[in-house]
């Protein structure tokens, strides 16, 4: 099944919450709708699934319109933030409810082999308010899964669960994903889960698409800094700089010996993500000299935030690191590993990506 949106936007009284963009997701793939709280994705999730219809454009399905098709004649699977089971079905009826819809055969075998793909086979038997809520949305989405269709949308399906079981539904969900010939739409604020997910990215803010493309490829080489804000976590560390003979200068710091697109003019901003500054010096490298304002260990790196001549930076260090408030530290980079953004934050230079990364 191919979905493809056209010019669609959507507006809500005077209001724009979708402006004019066109998008056709790769077809029996994952794509990550990737933004902050209210850039857009629930609402372009709900035109998807024909719960809205758009101001303007089309949505097509297979080259064919749907705008105005009722979301019930639509064959769409839909997971929320909230757990929405039926509560007063048993997990294995919950599960077989869109198989006995279908008229299918061998529904109890059906059921047990999607209860083992989510691990929750040890309670067929129970009530969803017996469930905790990583096992009630583990049922909600064996629903979906049973239910077939070729468009799932899941609306960041995880947010509510806590650390450890959103981590683990989450390689799950990739293998899944993987296994199946679904065109998956999968919502989410988070960049790591969007990485994790892989397949293709739709990064979203302020109800603008402003890419689209294989995960790795947004990542790696987002197209604007508007992109490459919503594409870091922690924050990309965002250097004022220009363009000067021998590289980028950056301001009230060192030169960068970089080579820019010859028509590099004007005010620039050279783009870090925390993890490229490391605590321990490497040839080439190029060292930013602070105070320790905020360190905090976050799983298994550590966070630094410092304060340095170019303003207040962040270091992503790999492994568990005890600095004290106010300490001189000295990071470094190599300047290979920055983005270069001109006047208008559209990217001009990206790191050089090496093989097999």
């Amino acid at each position: 099944m191919q979905l493809t949106l056209e010019g669609i936007s959507k507006k809500v009284g005077p209001q724009t919450w979708l402006y004019d963009m066109t998008l056709a997701p790769r077809s029996g793939a994952v794509t990550v709708l990737l933004g902050a709280t209210q850039a857009g994705k629930t609402s372009l999730m709900r035109i998807m699934a024909g719960l809205d219809a758009p101001t303007s454009g089309q949505v097509r399905v297979d080259g064919k319109s749907v705008v105005g098709v009722p979301v019930r004649e639509r064959n769409v699977s839909m997971v929320y933030q909230q757990f929405i089971n039926y509560p007063s079905l048993k997990v294995r009826d919950n599960i077989a409810s869109p198989l006995k819809l279908r008229g299918e055969q061998n529904i109890e075998q059906r059921v047990r082999e999607l209860a083992q793909k989510l691990h929750i086979e040890m309670f067929l038997d129970r009530y969803p308010a017996e469930l905790s809520g990583g096992q009630q949305q583990r049922v909600a989405l064996a629903r979906a899964m049973a239910k077939g269709a070729p468009l799932m949308l899941l609306d960041e399906p995880l947010v509510n669960l806590d650390y450890k079981l959103r981590e683990e539904l989450r390689d799950e969900l990739t293998a899944l994903f993987a296994a199946g010939d679904s065109t998956v739409i999968y919502a989410t604020t988070e960049p790591g889960e969007a990485l994790l997910l892989g397949g293709y990215t739709a990064v979203l803010d302020g109800g603008e698409l402003l890419q689209y493309g294989p995960t790795s490829e947004v990542f790696h080489a987002p197209a604007s800094i508007r992109v490459a804000r919503a594409f870091s976590d922690p924050p990309m560390n965002l250097l004022s700089a220009s363009a000067a003979a021998g590289g980028v200068q950056l301001n009230r710091g060192p030169l960068l010996s970089l080579v820019l697109p010859t028509a590099s003019a004007g005010a620039l901003t050279v783009g870090m993500r925390a993890s490229a500054l490391r605590a321990k010096e490497q040839p080439g490298d190029v060292a930013l000299s602070g105070k320790v304002e905020l360190a905090e260990i976050s799983g298994t790196d550590t966070f630094v935030h410092f304060e340095t001549s170019l303003g207040e930076l962040v270091a992503q260090l790999t492994g568990v690191h005890h600095f004290d408030l106010g300490q001189s530290v000295t990071f470094y980079f190599n300047p290979a590993a920055v983005y270069v953004f001109d006047v208008q934050g559209m990217l001009l230079l990206a790191p050089v990506r090496s093989k097999g990364h």
